[in-house]
């Protein structure tokens, strides 16, 4: 897939404050806050900058943790995992691989078969509905 490169004049344009906030800046969400924390429904979640498909709704836990979690992407190629040292911790920052969108984070404390918890901020995230 084509890397989807805008400056930051044009993703405001196309984002709301809260989104732009959180995918360009790497903001977080409030836990417990975002739409797709307790959502069951079916479909593919994707980035809510470019539209790239990123996550299956079959791979979607409730972890208790307040954000939506996933055990893993649709496939590896779509995220891309860096290093955070920020606030003084380390974690795993999860982006999207196409805009460079910050999702979230990924831990090793997921269920089965990975292992791994793929913590998003639902405000990164769109939800597309099977097709009927």
């Amino acid at each position: 897939m084509e890397k989807v490169i805008k400056t930051d004049e044009e993703w405001r344009q196309i984002l709301t404050p809260e989104q732009f906030r959180v995918t360009r800046q790497k903001g977080t969400e409030r836990p417990y806050t975002g739409e797709y924390c307790e959502s069951k429904e079916p479909g593919i979640y994707a980035c809510v900058c470019c539209g790239t498909d990123l996550f299956e709704s079959t791979t979607k836990f409730e972890s208790g943790t307040g954000w939506p979690s996933f055990t893993a992407p649709l496939q590896e190629d779509r995220v891309r995992l860096e290093k955070d040292y920020s606030y003084g911790m380390y974690r795993v920052e999860v982006l999207c691989n196409i805009c460079d969108a910050h999702l979230g984070h990924v831990f090793d404390d997921g269920p089965p078969p990975t292992g791994l918890r793929y913590c998003l901020n639902s405000i990164s995230l769109v939800l597309k509905q099977p097709e009927v």
